[in-house]
């Protein structure tokens, strides 16, 4: 069976404090949460080292949000993946639209980090996804095809997690129809050679629509942004029915 993993990106919120506060109402809420479920926290640099502390022994993972290509060098404000697991840190996402739009990120330098991060240990999730432009244009298989061949060149397949993320869904509450997600996690899969792969769902996910989007027999999970950031929203998308 496929693995079934839900993770919280954080993305820029929460200092050290936020992130116990978050933990003191979520653990709990977690008591009846299927075992198979695995539940990954993934947050800014500066608190991965107070929930590798605090979540040890639990059942949720800790992840990052970036991680840099080499192992170490001259390069300011980057974070190498020994860096990483050194903390406890056993995720990573890698390829975020975010990161592609603001910082600069292709699809080679993303296939540098995926390969940096299994190198070092760490299960990549790799976020694929087109822009409404590109929806509308007709280019969602083409484009995405084309991010799920050149990121996951040389990659081993049995270490990785994708993530579809549609960018014009990120942020927006313009959620995609949990029919045409699962369609495109299925494209995406028939891109694989290890179908096993975890594909989750990215975009405007909420506790108003999780039931749906799991239901759907090729998504495997979800990455969740702004409804991560509150404990009792992102236990009920933990706990969906």
């Amino acid at each position: 069976m496929r693995r079934i993993v839900i993770a919280g990106n954080w993305k820029m919120h929460k200092t050290q404090a936020d992130s116990l506060a978050f933990l003191h109402g979520f653990l709990p809420q977690l008591e009846a949460t299927p075992e198979h479920r695995e539940i990954i926290l993934c947050s800014p640099f500066t608190a991965l080292t107070t929930l590798s502390k605090t979540l040890h022994g639990s059942r949720v993972m800790v992840g990052a949000q970036n991680v840099h290509w080499e192992s170490s060098g001259a390069y300011t404000g980057e974070i190498s993946g020994e860096m990483l697991t050194e903390i406890g840190v056993r995720y990573v996402v890698v390829g975020h639209s975010e990161r592609r739009q603001y910082f600069g990120d292709t699809d080679e330098t993303v296939n540098l980090r995926l390969k940096a991060a299994q190198a070092a240990g760490l299960t990549p999730i790799l976020c694929v996804g087109e822009t409404k432009q590109q929806r509308d244009a007709g280019e969602t298989e083409t484009h995405v095809v084309s991010q799920i061949k050149k990121g996951l060149a040389g990659i081993d397949q049995s270490k990785l997690i994708i993530a579809y993320e549609p960018i014009w869904a990120i942020g927006t509450g313009d959620t995609c129809a949990s029919e045409e997600a699962n369609r495109v996690c299925w494209l995406i899969r028939s891109q694989l050679a290890n179908k096993d792969v975890p594909i989750q769902y990215g975009g405007s996910v909420k506790p108003g629509n999780v039931d749906e989007i799991m239901a759907q027999p090729e998504i495997d999970g979800a990455l969740v942004g702004g409804a991560s950031l509150d404990a009792d929203n992102f236990s009920r998308i933990a706990n969906y029915q």
